[in-house]
């Protein structure tokens, strides 16, 4: 039986991107959002662009949350801390969530090339400090593309997986491993999570300069998968 994954603050783009990815290989997901009725509009939506027998509900981020086995965070770093302490009495002891925020300037209406300083170090080590001991976080999926995410084409980038917790970090690397052309790599501690956000504005203005929408990284001299 499929785990159930939460895609917590679904309905945005890099959210709906990786709802789309991991649905089609047969996990089960489930789209959160602050309005349940736009969460479900959005799960129909996905079932009808997969077909087939895709898994995909919607409902609000509370419930969202309270039912997975792993739960990825794609809200915007201005909403991470306000949604985090709505969940904090949601969380299942051995929930895995997965960390996708970027702290980047323009959620504070700055430029998307430019990072927030986060005095924890990175959003992801923030969101640590707002999840019960009972729940574990892994940072990943920052430096991939929603517009790529959105399709069905192999996706030619590396992620990186920052984690104190093998747990987390293994699930969240083989669910990484689930996107086609996805490579999957050991980023080591969450504390890296910091190196590895910062990339993101890096390539927003890499896009801008060449005027594309999907840079990406891979690393040479390492196994390929």
């Amino acid at each position: 039986m499929a785990r159930k994954i939460a895609i917590l603050g679904g309905t945005g783009p890099e959210g709906l991107g990786l709802a789309n990815r991991l649905a089609r290989p047969g996990e089960q997901i489930v789209i959160g959002s602050r309005d349940a009725q736009r969460a479900q509009d959005a799960a129909k939506q996905l079932r009808e662009q997969i077909g087939g027998a895709a898994q995909i509900e919607g409902t609000d981020n509370v419930s969202a949350a309270g039912q997975c086995e792993v739960a990825i965070l794609t809200v915007p770093f201005s909403g991470q801390a306000a949604l985090l302490k709505q969940l904090k009495g949601a969380w299942k002891p051995g929930t895995i969530v997965i960390d996708t925020t970027v702290p980047l300037a323009a959620a504070l209406g700055g430029a998307a090339t430019r990072m927030l300083g986060v005095w924890q170090g990175s959003a992801a080590e923030a969101t640590k400090e707002l999840l019960p001991q009972s729940v574990s976080i892994a940072a990943a999926f920052q430096n991939l593309s929603a517009e790529l995410l959105a399709g069905d084409a192999p996706v030619e980038c590396d992620v990186l997986v920052c984690s104190d917790d093998e747990k987390a970090k293994q699930a969240a690397m083989e669910l990484a491993g689930k996107i086609p052309g996805v490579r999957a790599l050991n980023g080591g501690k969450l504390e890296n999570a910091r190196i590895v956000e910062s990339m993101t504005a890096l390539l927003i203005g890499l896009n801008i300069r060449y005027k594309v929408h999907s840079a990406g990284m891979r690393f040479t001299g390492l196994p390929v998968k």
